[in-house]
C-alpha cells in the first residue's frame, strides 16, 4: 500500500544538512505502524515526505503504486485532501467553528452537498463517541474530546492511509490511552491503513509493528505479535538500546 524506497532527505544551506539516508520502508494495507527514535532522528522528516508536506531528495514513495510527488500542484492537493487523512499534536481543529463544522471540513472542500455531509458525520461521531458535543466549540471541550474530533475529521472521507504525529503529546495518561484504544479499534474494525511517529512507547504499543530510525538510517523493527505489555517491554529496551537524550522520550505511562 506504501513502498517508501530508497529515500534520503538533504535540506541544502551554508552547510547541508541530511536528515535522511536511503529509507526503505513498506505498509501493507490495513497494517498500523508505528515510527520511533531520537530527537533529530528523521522521523517527522520521514513523515512529511509520505504526507506530500516535503520531497524526497534522492529514491520515491509510492502509495497504492502512484508518486504523489509526480502530482502538479491543484492534484496533489486533491491528492492529499481525498487518499491521506491527518492527525496532529496539536489537534489543528479551528476555533472559529463547531466541532460539526470541522468533522465535516474535508467533505465541505470537496464540495459534497450539506446533507450527506451532516449524515457523515453523525455517523462518525457516534462511532468515536463525541455525538453530544457536536453543537459545541473547540474552547469547551476537553484535549481528549478535541483529539477524538481531529480522528473524526481525519477519517471521515475514509482515506487510504492515516498518519498520526504525535496524536497523544498535548494528552494526560487517562485521554492518551482512551485515544490509542480509539485508533486501535478504527484499525481493526474499519482495516484502516495507519502510520504513527510518537516518543510515546505506550502509544507505540498499541500498533502491529514498531520501526526505529537513529541518526537518520533504519536502525531495527519489532513485531507486536499477541501480548501487547510485552511488547511494550520490547519497545521500551530497543528505545534503551537507541540512546538520545532522557527528554527524547516521554515518561512511561502503563
Amino acid at each position: 500500500m506504501l513502498h517508501v524506497k530508497q529515500v534520503s532527505k538533504v535540506y541544502e544551506g551554508k552547510v547541508a544538512y541530511r536528515a535522511l539516508t536511503d529509507i526503505n520502508l513498506t505498509i501493507e494495507e490495513g497494517e498500523f505502524v508505528g515510527v520511533m527514535g531520537p530527537s533529530g532522528s528523521g522521523k517527522t522528516t520521514l513523515l512529511n515526505m509520505i504526507a506530500t508536506i516535503d520531497e524526497p531528495t534522492t529514491g520515491e514513495i509510492l502509495i497504492n503504486g502512484d508518486d504523489p510527488h509526480r502530482l502538479k500542484k491543484d492534484k496533489l492537493a486533491t491528492f492529499r485532501r481525498r487518499e491521506l487523512g491527518f492527525i496532529f499534536q496539536d489537534f489543528n481543529l479551528l476555533h472559529t467553528l463547531t466541532v460539526e463544522e470541522n468533522i465535516m471540513l474535508p467533505l465541505t472542500l470537496d464540495g459534497r452537498k450539506v446533507k450527506e455531509m451532516k449524515q457523515k458525520t453523525a455517523q462518525i461521531a457516534g462511532k468515536l463517541g463525541i455525538s453530544d458535543i457536536l453543537t459545541k466549540r473547540t474552547y469547551e471541550i476537553s484535549g481528549g474530546q478535541m483529539q477524538r474530533a481531529a480522528i473524526a475529521r481525519a477519517m471521515i472521507h475514509t482515506p487510504e492511509l492515516l498518519l498520526a504525529d504525535e496524536p497523544t503529546g498535548n494528552l494526560d495518561s487517562k485521554s492518551s490511552k482512551d485515544v490509542m484504544q480509539l485508533l486501535e479499534v478504527i484499525n481493526k474494525k474499519d482495516e484502516a491503513t495507519m502510520m504513527l511517529v510518537t516518543h510515546d512507547p505506550q502509544a507505540a504499543s498499541y500498533c502491529n509493528r514498531v520501526v526505529f530510525i537513529r541518526d537518520g538510517k533504519f536502525y531495527s523493527e519489532i513485531h507486536r505479535g499477541n501480548n501487547r505489555q510485552a511488547f511494550f517491554q520490547k519497545i521500551i529496551d530497543m528505545l534503551s538500546l537507541l540512546g538520545g537524550d532522557d527528554n527524547d522520550f516521554s515518561s512511561v505511562r502503563i
